[in-house]
């Protein structure tokens, strides 16, 4: 029996509704401090396929759960570097296996899973390369890779405005444990090999303000107080924002031809 098929089986369904995903936003403070990953599933929201995707292997999903909650009737294994985020609460659910492993070798046959998610994780892998090809190795025919990551319009503050507030771009970087800053969506698609089938931009010109003040020095209190001060103009901006826009960030989808070798 392949580790995918361990985890309890679970009804076939699709994409969890985009209100029901939104709202389980894990990130602390979800309206001011954490809009911003409201952003990001959003955006992740966008291109993932309305399938039912019966075996998920998340790469790298930490503790914050959040391809169970996109498709929370498939079967999730995540595989993270840290073996303390087994404890975390999103990897204790029914439908969720967490495994302890490397994201350039991952401990699984060819073709072994229906999705494969990779959040803001290969930005943190020196050998990005072989990330890729193991979850494409692992990926069965048809199925869909989705992965998110700083474009190459990231920087840290955006504005140079803000620099007095924040740590430096390396402080920062060093701090989330980045490698490199992130990519451009032709430094993906030559990274995976493959074209690019959909697409969606997240954290624009305007939303990233909110972005850098929650990772700002400031204290608790003050980072609430100013992304709510903030508010009407990252909520305006986030509800016009259109999926080809200028974004720090972009969530991109692959399909793997079903006629692979």
């Amino acid at each position: 029996m392949s580790a995918a098929t361990r985890a309890p089986a679970a009804p076939a369904a699709g994409r969890a509704p985009r209100a029901a995903f939104l709202a389980h936003n894990p990130f602390g403070d979800p309206w001011t401090i954490g809009f911003f990953y409201r952003e990001k599933m959003r955006a992740i929201h966008r291109i993932a396929p309305d399938e039912s995707f019966r075996d998920v292997l998340e790469v790298g999903g930490g503790q914050g759960g959040l391809t169970g909650l996109l498709y929370p009737a498939a079967r999730v294994v995540n595989v993270d570097a840290n073996v303390c985020h087994g404890r975390a609460e999103p990897n204790q659910r029914a439908h969720t296996r967490f495994l302890c492993g490397d994201a350039t070798a991952l401990p699984f046959p060819e073709a072994s899973f229906d999705a494969v998610t990779m959040f803001d994780l290969l930005e943190h892998v020196p050998d990005d390369g072989s990330a890729a090809r193991e979850a494409w190795r692992v990926l069965r025919p048809g199925g869909a890779l989705l992965v998110s990551s700083p474009s190459q319009h990231w920087r840290f503050p955006y504005y140079r405005a803000l620099a007095r507030w924040c740590p430096s771009e390396a402080e920062i970087l060093a701090d989330w444990g980045h490698v490199r800053r992130g990519y451009s969506l032709q430094q993906l698609e030559a990274l995976v090999g493959r074209p690019i089938e959909s697409w969606a931009s997240f954290l624009s010109p305007v939303t990233v303000l909110g972005h850098d003040v929650s990772f700002s020095k400031l204290s608790h209190r003050a980072r609430h107080g100013l992304c709510a001060a903030l508010g009407p103009l990252t909520w305006t901006a986030y509800a016009l924002h259109r999926r080809h826009a200028r974004g720090t960030e972009n969530a991109a989808l692959w399909r793997k031809p079903r006629a692979w070798p």
